[in-house]
């Protein structure tokens, strides 16, 4: 696609809505009706192995419609979800009612009142929006046609309005930023910028205690509390990788660079080889490797990217994945790597080369070797090799760009 082409990326807008108590009895019947249509139409489709689109709304369209009292376009949109929904999972349980998927023709968005309207089984509602400034920003000069109406366990009820945010043309700069993932710092940058993840750890390691706590017990109140406890240390989580996104795009833009990421696609599971292989004696230091293995398991290094990677396409930026490979053993001034196999320069917070006697900061350091590698890419991206000699001389070939 030409950088001249206007393109656009798709964001999801959470908006609560304010629904009169007189109201929520329609609305739980439309839900309820659109989950029984989703079951109905996944029956059928199991049935006769039936994952067309098309041949399975001419199997079900009629009789759903008839037994749900279901509009249309809400027949046809239960149709959709259980086809994907079939496609993003191997196996599908039974739906709940806890959402519809929307459209054009029974959602619409009135910016002037911060209002929505919606289709419900009963007829077409209006609802106020309760919203701040972000998401009236975002929603400004949008004409949405698709959304997803939602009722939460607490009762309350939101839906998520899809639009789709202009992107800005991306540049041919050079210059990258390096940011090095990892488990102490969540994120180091080549510009020397690090986010302590001591905190993330600390609230981890609560959440763990208190669940183990609560486990103990095996009780319905038990499990419900679980539930509540899990999503709110994934909302933390989710709440610092987009802080953090949002500062390396915004840094970015102000440097007019790229963003280098390292590709750490199945790390967990090199991890957990590394740590039963013959390397490791199974009775020396088992629970250490243990808890790096657990570490590793809640690493959300795959969000924090995916974070980035959407607000740099908005930004016009270019994301690009490099081989992780030395990258912390290398020496980002003189390319060294230790010559003895198994040992490295790094230790600790610290990397100091036996070559050229360079110190730094050892993610700092990473991300250095990171930004070198997107740069290489940027300037031949045709290179799609990344070489290591162990006697001691890195050769800089990343892997790809997002």
């Amino acid at each position: 696609m030409s950088y001249t082409e206007a393109m656009t990326q798709p964001l999801t807008v959470k908006c609560k809505l304010k629904v009169p108590i007189n109201f929520r009895q329609f609305v739980d019947e439309t839900l309820n009706s659109f989950a029984d249509a989703c079951n109905q139409i996944l029956a059928v489709a199991k049935a006769e192995n039936c994952w067309n689109t098309t041949k399975l709304h001419h199997k079900v369209y009629k009789p759903t419609k008839e037994s749900t009292g279901l509009k249309a376009n809400h027949v046809c949109q239960a149709i959709r979800r259980v086809i994907n929904n079939a496609k993003a999972v191997k196996q599908i349980h039974k739906f709940r009612p806890t959402s519809i998927s929307l459209d054009a023709r029974t959602f619409e968005y009135k910016e002037v009142t911060q209002q929505v309207g919606v289709t419900l089984k009963s007829g077409r509602v209006k609802f106020d929006l309760s919203i701040g400034g972000y998401q009236i920003g975002l929603l400004k000069g949008q004409k949405p046609t698709s959304a997803t109406l939602s009722k939460t366990r607490k009762g309350d009820y939101y839906i998520n309005i899809v639009v789709e945010i202009p992107e800005q043309p991306k540049g041919k700069t050079p210059k990258v930023i390096g940011v090095d993932l990892g488990l102490r710092d969540i994120a180091s940058t080549s510009t020397g910028k690090s986010w302590d993840g001591s905190q993330l750890r600390k609230t981890r390691d609560r959440y763990v205690r208190t669940r183990a706590s609560i486990q103990s017990k095996r009780t319905k109140g038990a499990k419900r509390l679980l539930k509540r406890l899990s999503g709110r240390e994934k909302r933390f989580q989710k709440w610092i990788n987009h802080n953090i996104s949002k500062q390396l795009v915004k840094e970015a833009e102000q440097l007019n660079t790229n963003i280098a990421f390292e590709d750490l696609t199945g790390i967990r599971l090199r991890t957990k080889r590394r740590a039963t292989s013959a390397r490791f004696p199974r009775q020396r230091n088992a629970r250490v490797r243990k808890k790096t293995r657990t570490e590793i398991n809640r690493w959300a290094f795959y969000q924090l990217r995916m974070f980035t990677q959407y607000k740099a396409q908005i930004a016009g930026i270019n994301v690009i994945l490099v081989d992780p490979r030395y990258t912390s053993q290398t020496c980002s001034r003189c390319h060294h790597i230790h010559p003895v196999p198994g040992k490295s320069y790094r230790e600790g917070k610290v990397f100091k080369c036996g070559n050229c006697g360079f110190e730094h900061d050892s993610d700092i350091n990473g991300a250095l070797n990171i930004a070198q590698l997107g740069g290489v890419f940027v300037s031949h991206p045709e290179s799609s090799v990344y070489a290591c000699d162990l006697k001691g001389q890195l050769s800089l070939f990343p892997s790809g760009m997002v």
